[in-house]
């Protein structure tokens, strides 16, 4: 299991954070309790198996919601 923190543009208003945490639960591969975003910050923390997603898919189902990626880490 891969931990990943993504850096988004500045989120405007708390609905975009239910948007996100919906589309990254529906990934097969993320861990559906561990999807978070942080909406002070503009950050998406969750876990994820590398075995069944890899972190260009969560950033495109992110990117694919309007919300610009601006960069990851992953551990």
């Amino acid at each position: 299991m891969k931990s990943a923190t993504i850096q988004l543009e500045t989120l405007a208003c708390p609905s975009c954070m239910q948007k996100i945490e919906a589309a990254l639960k529906g990934l097969d591969g993320a861990e559906k309790d561990s999807a978070k975003v942080l909406f002070n910050s503009s950050k998406v923390k969750l876990n994820f198996d590398e075995d069944k997603v890899s972190i260009e898919e969560i950033e495109n189902a992110i990117s694919k919601l309007g919300y610009n990626v601006i960069k990851s880490k992953v551990k």
